[in-house]
């Protein structure tokens, strides 16, 4: 795995272990030669992991809008920079560089590019590893209800296995090396069904 997606807060939230663990996820990255791809902004949790892979000579890919840019939200030592033109492409172009996605704790943005990018695994738009850094219990809720989506019938359990949580950096990143895509196509499945 050469590079990894990172999905966190412009925020640094109420208690510093969410900092920590972002530091602790950033040097991590750093010391297993993984690249850093993200949002390509300085401020919260995105700032502090950018932070951390450059203090330890890692290498870094930001995306970041033209509007953001312009407020001066750039972190001044990514590795490289691309400036677009809107969030959505953003997304895109940070989902083609990757080779697989973590999310750290954060808010709306944060729970938008997850879902996204859990719901084109779901499509087999794409086979690359998704986890979750649970820092502190943070996802414990969301991963509630999303048990409760397969209970309900909206989400398979195969899908929801293919989602790594751990509580470590080092455990996660080992638990996305080992990732492998599920079989079978579920929007066949889908479509054959209704046809």
């Amino acid at each position: 795995m050469l590079s990894l997606c990172v999905f966190c807060g412009a925020s640094s939230g109420h208690d510093h272990a969410y900092a920590d663990a972002a530091r602790a996820f950033g040097q991590s990255l750093a010391e297993h030669r993984i690249e850093l791809v993200w949002g390509g902004g300085h401020v919260g949790l995105m700032g502090v992991v950018a932070d951390a892979v450059h203090a330890h000579r890692g290498k870094s890919y930001g995306v970041i809008p033209e509007f953001m840019a312009e407020r001066e939200l750039a972190h001044p030592f990514a590795t490289e920079m691309v400036v677009v033109d809107s969030m959505h492409t953003r997304k895109a172009a940070m989902a083609e560089r990757a080779q697989g996605f973590v999310a750290l704790p954060g808010g709306y943005g944060t729970m938008d590019e997850l879902f996204e990018i859990l719901t084109w695994a779901q499509l087999h738009i794409h086979h690359k590893p998704v986890g979750l850094l649970n820092v502190k219990g943070f996802f414990d809720p969301l991963l509630a209800f999303m048990r409760h989506m397969v209970s309900a019938g909206f989400v398979k359990q195969t899908q929801l296995d293919q989602l790594h949580v751990a509580e470590s950096p080092e455990a996660l990143i080992a638990a996305m090396h080992l990732h492998r895509a599920p079989e079978g196509d579920w929007l066949a499945k889908v479509s054959s069904a209704h046809g």
